[in-house]
């Protein structure tokens, strides 16, 4: 490969501070549309519920639904901060509920709700509030309500768009005679690992999912959320959900366009498919398609290796870039896997630049985004701010997060060190039923 070549596929993914600067000015005006109801490509969806105090008591009960595998949890809160270490329980969809009657799903879900509470002894006799982490996007119409807008992450429950997921949960509750367990509120998981973490931290005021998909919220001024319904008359301040995934205001090339022609959501979720653990790898896979059809990688082999859409994992991408030895050996035997017998040193080398130059992108993309979100509450960043992150990209990948902060350094200078991102592992179930403690305090 000439240096001119890789030199024109950095081009096409760098993201200088010009780049970021302007991403955070198209961001702002997307947030406004947002929170106006105009036509934008941010929902900015209230979720009728602000960050807690720390001082909330009591016993709850968390579902944290997200995909095939799901988390029922218990836990204690103590006040002064101080939560019990929860006690949970992991189960497991069957794929014939993913697209089968959606009655059934929910029926599905309460009946792991009562073999729970039986399984851990739990007194009907004792009236639980259940924290919902219903981590698909819903359009909230209170702190305890919100319709399905669609499925994602491989589910089709036919008879659920356009409900509310928190009615057919507590019918199939009752169905199920669990009678003592009420939902309480509704939270994606961006939004309970948010008020996870800032149950003891007061200075955190965003959370963000940097994983498989992508998303964050802030917490906004009520006064300037101009879509709620004109008789809500509370002051103060309350958690918005972004949907930043679906951000579209993004310089993309001819990687991302064929990315999005071949994916099921063609036009949408434009953010997420430059940074989301999902498409990553897609993205390294048709780079290195195209190198192998000009014949500057991987010479002799065959193309088929590479002509499938989704062979290419993340994972792989964070294996090359954690593979610092002189030869790269581990690269080696991971392409031999792969069908790719014979590897050059040479051919190695430019996988790890290309893996480079495609998360070095998706983090400051990310980053330009957290500044907007960040800027959006605090202009002159004013004050300290937590972030709350959980997920596998920004927790696994190696270097991610220090490209981040690399990243907000450039754009905020010497105030950066006011912004820590913090890993918030598993906080969406714990938020959850602290957001049910804070229902029951409105």
């Amino acid at each position: 490969m000439t240096l001119q070549e890789l030199k024109s596929i950095e081009k096409a993914f760098d993201v200088p501070l010009s780049e970021m600067k302007r991403i955070i000015r198209a961001f702002h005006s997307e947030m406004g549309k947002g929170l106006s109801d105009s036509d934008g490509s941010l929902k900015m969806i209230p979720t009728y519920v602000d960050r807690p105090t720390g001082d909330e008591k009591g016993k709850f009960i968390a579902l944290d639904l997200g995909g095939t595998n799901f988390r029922i949890l218990e836990m204690e809160l103590k006040g002064g901060k101080n939560i019990s270490k929860p006690v949970s329980r992991q189960f497991v969809l069957d794929r014939k509920y993913l697209a089968g009657d959606g009655k059934a799903l929910f029926d599905f879900i309460a009946g792991c709700v009562e073999i729970f509470l039986k399984g851990k002894g739990i007194d009907k006799a004792a009236h639980f509030d259940l924290g919902f982490t219903f981590s698909f996007p819903v359009e909230q119409t209170g702190i305890a309500s919100g319709r399905l807008l669609r499925w994602t992450k491989g589910f089709n429950a036919k008879g659920v768009i356009g409900k509310d997921v928190v009615r057919l949960l507590d019918e199939a509750l009752a169905g199920k005679h669990v009678n003592n367990v009420k939902v309480a509120a509704l939270a994606n998981d961006t939004v309970g690992t948010m008020v996870a973490r800032a149950y003891e931290d007061p200075d955190c005021d965003v959370g963000v999912i940097l994983g498989t998909g992508t998303n964050a919220c802030y917490r906004e001024y009520i006064s300037n959320i101009k879509k709620l319904h004109s008789g809500m008359t509370y002051a103060g301040q309350m958690i918005v959900n972004t949907e930043w995934g679906n951000f579209n205001k993004l310089r993309t090339n001819s990687y991302d366009k064929i990315l999005d022609e071949g994916s099921g959501n063609r036009g949408s979720q434009i953010l997420e498919k430059m940074v989301s653990g999902m498409y990553l790898g897609e993205i390294f896979r048709l780079i290195a398609k195209d190198l192998m059809k000009k014949k500057v990688l991987f010479a002799g082999t065959n193309i088929g290796v590479f002509g499938k859409r989704g062979c290419f994992k993340t994972e792989y991408m964070s294996a090359i870039e954690s593979d610092h030895s002189a030869g790269l050996p581990d690269m080696a035997r991971l392409f031999k896997k792969l069908g790719i017998k014979d590897t050059t040193l040479r051919d190695r080398q430019l996988c790890r630049n290309i893996c480079r130059i495609v998360s070095g992108r998706a983090s400051r993309i990310s980053a330009a985004a957290l500044a907007a979100v960040i800027m959006k509450m605090d202009r002159e960043l004013s004050r300290k701010h937590t972030i709350a992150i959980d997920g596998s990209v920004f927790e696994k990948y190696p270097g991610f997060s220090d490209r981040m902060r690399s990243a907000l350094k450039e754009i905020f200078g010497n105030r950066s060190s006011r912004v820590s991102m913090v890993l918030a592992k598993d906080g969406s179930g714990k938020g959850a039923a602290i957001i049910a403690a804070v229902a029951g305090s409105l």
